[in-house]
């Protein structure tokens, strides 16, 4: 068995029991808040309210629950919604889950394709008119939260030019204002990102000597800086495509796109236990998925990383 496979499984070993932990303090933490699933129905009786609960067990003592739940989570039962009644959690997850990834994922490729080239340029162009307005465009893209811009391109580009579908995700042109709406503050920072690791790395003695030996600045900079300077980018886009793809609430919300955003968020507001748990230990997987993914890649990347 290799050093690569020992250690990712490992690192797997590792993420399992960091999904135990989280799920753990999450049980913990959102029972110990006051109220309960029910309680904001205020049409429905006391009588009706405790019925509920001793249906979905949540009469039961805390610590008897938090082993049940636990059990019936070995076994891929993550148990039924208790505000979607007549549905399982993991049913809702795995429905809306694929939207919100899709969306992600074409928002993490474009801010990828778009940013590592950006800050590229700002490097190599470095004091001058380029480099400036990539800084400044860079700086907005990470100081203007997403539901302004999302509020902006909904009401210029949909409301006002009537160029873009504003609601759903029916054909490609309806993906355009929800994937650039999300895509605008990673494309920033990654922009950002790259130019500071770049120019870091242009200033090392090897890049001198390949200058000396008469290289041009731009085969330089994409031959021989580029490989060391991508690393801190594959460090933030593992977790931020994780994190991307449970679904951004605010860019759903407004966009009225039945993502698991949507759902992240009326779970917790509803007080709806299970889908609290469900969404919780799906969000801590894929981050714990993408920095061992991470980690790999950087094997890849550079053989002289040692994984241990």
């Amino acid at each position: 068995m290799g050093d690569t496979t020992k250690y990712i499984i490992k690192r797997v070993l590792m993420g399992l029991l960091s999904v135990y932990i989280v799920a753990t303090l999450t049980f913990f933490l959102m029972n110990m808040v006051p109220g309960g699933p029910f309680v904001a129905e205020k049409s429905m009786s006391k009588a009706a309210q405790e019925a509920l609960a001793a249906k979905y067990g949540l009469d039961k003592p805390l610590l008897q629950r938090y082993f049940t739940y636990m059990t019936d989570l070995l076994k891929g039962d993550m148990g039924p919604s208790l505000r979607q009644r007549g549905r399982e959690v993991a049913d809702i997850i795995f429905t809306k889950f694929p939207v919100s990834a899709k969306l992600a994922g074409i928002a993490v490729c474009c801010a990828i394709c778009i940013g590592i080239p950006l800050g590229c340029i700002s490097a190599y162009s470095r004091g001058k008119l380029a480099d400036n307005v990539i800084i400044v465009l860079g700086t907005c893209g990470i100081a203007i939260p997403s539901f302004i811009t999302s509020v902006l391109l909904l009401y210029g580009l949909g409301v006002k030019l009537m160029i873009f579908p504003t609601v759903g995700l029916n054909d490609w042109q309806s993906y355009v204002m929800p994937v650039t709406a999300l895509a605008i503050y990673p494309t920033s920072y990654i922009t950002r990102l790259m130019r500071s690791s770049l120019l870091d790395v242009m200033g090392q003695d090897y890049i001198r000597t390949a200058k000396a030996k008469g290289i041009s600045g731009f085969k330089v900079l994409f031959k021989h800086a580029l490989r060391n300077a991508i690393l801190p980018i594959i460090t933030y886009v593992g977790p931020m495509t994780a994190y991307l793809m449970t679904g951004s609430f605010v860019v759903e919300k407004i966009f009225t796109i039945p993502g698991l955003g949507r759902e992240f968020v009326s779970c917790i507001t509803n007080r709806d236990y299970t889908m609290i748990m469900g969404t919780t230990i799906v969000l801590a997987s894929l981050v714990i998925a993408a920095n061992v993914l991470v980690d790999v890649l950087y094997k890849i990347i550079d053989p002289r990383i040692k994984l241990k």
